[in-house]
C-alpha cells in the first residue's frame, strides 16, 4: 500500500510549480484518498479536464469562477464543490488564493 507520512508540516512539505500561476502541494494520501492545496494567482486558469477520481475541494481563500459540467459559478473563500468522476471541471482565479482539494482515490499522477 501508498501512503504519505503521517503528518505534513506546511514549512516543510515542498511546493510544484506547475507553471502559469498554479502551485501545488501534497499533503496525505493512501491508495484510497488524498488531499492537496493548490495555490492560484489573479487570472490562473485551471483547465477544463476530467478525471476518473471523485474530488471534494473548498475554498480557503480567494474567488474563482468554476466550471463543473454545463454549470458556471463563482465560489469564494468558505465555499466548495463537488465534482463526480469523468465530470469536465476547471476554474479561472478572479481573486488570488487557494483551493483544498480531497480526491479518492489518490491522484497517482500527482506522485
Amino acid at each position: 500500500m501508498i501512503q504519505s507520512n503521517l503528518f505534513q508540516i506546511e514549512d516543510e512539505t515542498p511546493w510544484e510549480d506547475l507553471g502559469n500561476g498554479i502551485k501545488r502541494q501534497v499533503f496525505g494520501y493512501d491508495d484510497r484518498i488524498m488531499l492537496v492545496k493548490a495555490k492560484f494567482e489573479v487570472g490562473a486558469v485551471g483547465d477544463l479536464h476530467e478525471h476518473h477520481h471523485t474530488q471534494v475541494t473548498y475554498v480557503d481563500s480567494g474567488a474563482f469562477e468554476m466550471t463543473i459540467g454545463e454549470e458556471v459559478r463563482v465560489i469564494r473563500k468558505g465555499d466548495g464543490y463537488y465534482v463526480p468522476p469523468h465530470v469536465i471541471h476547471g476554474c479561472v482565479c478572479l481573486e488570488a488564493g487557494t483551493l483544498i482539494d480531497a480526491f479518492t482515490p489518490h491522484r497517482e499522477d500527482f506522485l
